[in-house]
């Protein structure tokens, strides 16, 4: 199985050598568990776009190759496998909620310049068939590289299109095209022997530029990923070229401009925000701030008490807004404790039901953390003196919660996983995280991800909420709350067992739910499964809509023939609209111009 294992040195999407153990043990885990065959027998061999006849799609297709060539275009009518993070796949979602072949692309291309993304643009307008560009295509929890109008043809950009094409040292600042991961960036600035930082989310293994597009966040003071990119190059819909901030202004014998990577903005509007969480452009290349090297400390501070929840975030919220806290810290319930092992529930208990409080105590009680309820993961950076002065702070805060205890790395075992949140608060991306996946046979996730004010109060609302409806639907709670000094990301992890029909569905029916719910109290997901869109955009509906009126608006006026990834993130061109493509409720189990 070792040589299964994709390297970084010979695939983009590979894992670096640092890692190549942990990425062997990650994946040996991981299909330890499998009851799923690798892949089974196709229903259908080939998914057409829509409103296509194989005829006109197969000239298409040959048009296509005499652009890019016969290696750069691939049907997709071969089996489906679901691999795992490391060999994902780009055909569909490997974390499928619905059936396996619903959510599928008809071909995936490989364009090796933004000339030829251009071209593939053009060539779908010619057609009249959809495109869906990803990145690399590990969104996994969101959708993968599935496209939202299946048999839409993929625009894989990472497998040709991954260079770091810029790393300013004096700068602090880079520049990279879609196909670069976390693990790519870092291993480059540590060639090139630069004293600067990445910010990586949990898992090092995504696209940095998808990434940043998707509005994903990480943990050092870099962490909003979108906030610190630096000017765009995009393909617009009708492949045309756009550059924004100071790169629309050409640099001295029409090079780059020398601050294209330094300031965001150009001359009028700021335009760059409608091409993250959209399908407004193709983004080619990125520019993003890196940190300068620097100490830090990361700690943990453990509170014994369920109920202890509300004060937490109580007083994290002014040590955040006084900008004490050196990063976004992590809120972690207990239960997460277990499942970063890496090993099964059945280890802690195999009966009926949501995991039982008691039984998360009695398992917490075997670890170094002891019996606890909640976890605070913090870093602090700068000198020696000044986190000092920043921890006793911390310390005296937190102090007011009997029983809160806090302790530093040095005070836990090499296993626990508090050494890997010191390497991803610091900039080293890891793997580390994919161990929760464990959980149960053949395992995927959801992800629910809602904004909340930082008040105590609120956060037991949406705390309830999603408790008491993940019993309701029989999944254990998840809660990992990225808390900020005016709001928090409360991110839900539904794990469930990709073989199980029912699980998929309880699954599909508990996110409906929590989105509805959610959204009653003002509580809107800032990003979601493709699967939900259109519920999701559907909540943000004050003034009778106008957001989504605005969306819909901008994209008539820049894609007029509705090629590209329509109904991302719930934004439908004219040509689709009112038609049926808007999945709003569980009514059917197909996606493909039904409503599920």
């Amino acid at each position: 199985m070792s040589e299964s294992i994709p390297k970084l040195t010979t695939i983009h999407s590979g894992v670096p050598a640092r890692l190549s153990n942990e990425a062997l043990a990650a994946k040996e885990r991981t299909y330890s568990l499998r009851t799923l065959p690798t892949s089974v027998p196709r229903q259908s061999e080939l998914r057409l776009p829509p409103d296509v006849t194989r005829d006109v799609f197969d000239k298409a297709i040959d048009e296509l190759r005499k652009v890019l060539g016969k290696a750069g275009v691939e049907l997709n009518d071969k089996p489906l496998v679901d691999g795992w993070y490391m060999e994902h796949p780009n055909t569909h979602d490997a974390y499928h909620i619905v059936d396996q072949e619903e959510m599928v692309c008809s071909a995936i291309v490989y364009p090796s310049s933004t000339t030829e993304v251009q071209s593939i643009v053009r060539w779908a307008n010619e057609f009249k068939i959809p495109i869906y560009p990803v990145s690399m295509g590990r969104n996994l929890g969101y959708g993968g590289a599935s496209p939202r109008v299946p048999g839409s043809v993929v625009i894989d950009l990472g497998r040709k299109m991954n260079q770091v094409l810029k790393i300013d040292g004096e700068n602090a600042s880079c520049m990279v095209e879609p196909g670069v991961s976390y693990f790519k960036l870092y291993d480059e600035i540590q060639k090139a022997g630069f004293k600067l930082w990445i910010d990586t989310p949990d898992l090092g293994g995504g696209s940095v530029l998808g990434n940043a597009i998707d509005r994903g966040v990480g943990y050092t003071p870099y962490g909003d990923h979108f906030a610190n990119h630096c000017g765009m190059e995009i393909v617009l819909p009708d492949g045309s070229l756009l550059r924004t901030g100071m790169g629309a202004l050409p640099g001295k014998d029409g090079t780059d401009n020398p601050t294209w990577e330094s300031f965001q903005h150009a001359y009028g509007p700021v335009i760059d925000g409608i091409f993250s969480q959209s399908n407004f452009g193709i983004v080619t290349k990125m520019g993003f701030w890196l940190m300068p090297e620097t100490g830090h400390q990361s700690y943990m501070i453990t509170f014994p008490r369920e109920d202890d929840f509300e004060q937490i975030v109580e007083i994290i919220r002014p040590l955040a807004q006084k900008r004490i806290l050196g990063n976004i810290p992590q809120l972690r319930h207990a239960i997460q404790e277990l499942a970063v092992t890496g090993k099964p529930r059945t280890t802690w208990y195999n009966g009926p039901g949501h995991f039982p409080r008691d039984v998360i105590r009695e398992g917490v009680k075997q670890l170094p953390v002891g019996d606890i309820s909640w976890v605070f993961y913090g870093t602090q950076y700068g000198d020696t003196a000044s986190i000092s002065s920043q921890l006793a702070l911390i310390k005296s805060a937190f102090a007011a919660i009997r029983g809160s205890k806090f302790l530093l790395p040095s005070d836990l075992p090499p296993d626990h996983y508090i050494h890997s949140r010191v390497q991803v608060c610091s900039g080293v991306p890891v793997l580390r995280e994919l161990d929760w996946l464990n959980w149960k046979p053949n395992a995927a996730h959801l992800f629910f991800s809602p904004i909340v004010p930082t008040r105590g109060s609120s956060a037991r609302v949406i705390h309830d909420i999603i408790t008491r409806l993940h019993a309701k639907y029989d999944f254990d709670v998840f809660p990992t709350l990225c808390v900020a000094g005016r709001e928090m990301h409360y991110i839900a992890n539904i794990v469930y067992d990709r073989s199980s029909e029912d699980e998929k569905r309880r699954a599909r029916e508990l996110m409906r739910e929590l989105i509805d719910e959610a959204a009653k109290e003002g509580f809107g997901e800032y990003r979601t499964h493709l699967l939900f869109a259109d519920q999701v955009a559907g909540t943000y509906n004050w003034g009778d809509g106008a957001l989504r009126r605005f969306n819909e608006a901008i994209k008539d006026a820049l894609d007029p023939n509705g090629i590209l990834a329509p109904g991302r993130n719930g934004i439908w061109p004219k040509g689709y609209r009112g038609k049926g493509w808007e999945l709003v409720g569980e009514k059917a189990k197909g996606c493909a111009k039904a409503r599920m």
